[in-house]
């Protein structure tokens, strides 16, 4: 008997390799002696770096670089065990969780820590960056990024413009020839599911920017800028990225890797599956567990759950995929068919609050999981018999 355990974290809970663990804990009690494979998820946002580097025996980087209020600080992002590869979050050097309601400003606040990480990376001699563009307290278009990279951006006066969305207003010329040549060598994989242009109603500062801490002046001055930032781009030779989908997450980071290293936008939990070799060890499975905190609908859009399943079905049509919540919401019908999900189960063990839920997560998993062990067990025996 061969299970693949394969789940995103539970938010607030667990990571994707405790729940993993958890599971395989619960289905141990029943079947001691199957194969276990554990391959911790993730869909490109929180998560992707501790799920890619326990999945392929990598290990984690620590680096000296400036939050997005330009402070020094401590950042992490992995390195995968084929030592090729790095994993970024950008939210490590450039997240919202450096700035408060006080401090929050995309006026001001910069992606140049995401460059340094990006920077640090390649001193490692990496030829694979994937770099998961989620939470971000900024909205400059990725010119911080690219200013740590090299690049320089240019005011009328020939000096280097400040950092942050405001500074863009001042923005003369783009300088590509001074950034970093190693990034030629470089293939970066964007993980975002996010579509939304950089500029105009559905941009990166009419969309996102509230959530930044930008009134709706700052809006209308910040979409200003990325527009402009992205007409300079272009007047420089670099490509028209104003209305590519993604180019407006992580408040324009999509446009500014784009524009700048060239790189590659993907869905998350596409680029998760391929990195951690999943379809490969999937093979010869004959139940593959999955799972996330909350499960509805929208799994079906880029969520691991569903990811897992179809990748599972498509090279072990006759694995069983179970998926494990910790929260079963509306319209779940829609995730059942013959190449995805076989079958849903909620963990917590009795009506709870949330809380409570989140405290219990570990022993109601596991006992979930051993649940479903004794289920398979019995549909096994009985066909035996």
């Amino acid at each position: 008997m061969k299970f693949v355990i394969a789940p995103d974290s539970f938010k607030g809970g667990l990571t994707a390799k405790e729940v993993a663990r958890v599971i395989a804990r619960g289905l141990r009690r029943i079947y001691p002696d199957a194969q276990y494979e554990l391959v911790p998820m993730a869909d490109g946002g929180e998560g992707t770096v501790d799920a890619l580097v326990s999945a392929t025996g990598g290990h984690f980087v620590t680096a000296r670089v400036h939050d997005p209020l330009n402070h020094l600080v401590d950042a992490q992002y992995g390195l995968l065990g084929d030592g090729k590869t790095a994993v970024i979050e950008m939210s490590a050097a450039s997240g919202l969780q450096f700035v408060d309601h006080q401090t929050a400003n995309p006026l001001v606040t910069t992606t140049y820590g995401t460059g340094e990480l990006m920077r640090d990376a390649m001193g490692h001699g990496v030829s694979r960056m994937i770099i998961g563009i989620g939470g971000s307290a900024t909205v400059d278009g990725g010119a911080g990024m690219a200013q740590a990279l090299g690049v320089r951006l240019l005011g009328d006066d020939g000096k280097d413009i400040g950092m942050g969305g405001g500074a863009l207003a001042e923005l003369d010329r783009v300088d590509f020839s001074t950034i970093d040549p190693r990034l030629r060598h470089l293939r970066i994989d964007i993980a975002s599911d996010v579509t939304n242009p950089l500029t105009g109603p559905d941009g990166a500062a009419a969309v996102f920017g509230p959530q930044k801490g930008a009134t709706p002046t700052m809006v209308q001055t910040l979409d200003h800028n990325l527009h402009h930032f992205s007409r300079e781009i272009s007047a420089a030779g670099g490509p028209d990225v104003e209305h590519t989908p993604g180019a407006g997450a992580a408040g324009g980071l999509g446009a500014g890797l784009l524009a700048f290293t060239g790189a590659h936008m993907r869905r998350g939990v596409e680029l998760v599956i391929e990195a951690s070799h999943l379809r490969e060890k999937v093979r010869g499975a004959d139940y593959v567990f999955t799972g996330e905190g909350s499960i509805d609908f929208q799994t079906k859009f880029g969520k691991v759950p569903y990811g897992v399943a179809q990748s599972s079905k498509a090279v072990a049509p006759k694995a069983v995929v179970i998926v494990l919540a910790g929260n079963i919401g509306r319209g779940v019908e829609q995730l059942y068919a013959k190449d995805a999900i076989d079958a849903i189960f909620s963990t917590p063990a009795g009506a709870k609050a949330l809380p409570q839920a989140m405290k219990d997560a570990r022993n109601d998993i596991a006992q979930t999981a051993e649940n479903v062990g004794r289920l398979i067990k019995a549909s096994l025996n009985s066909r035996l018999n």
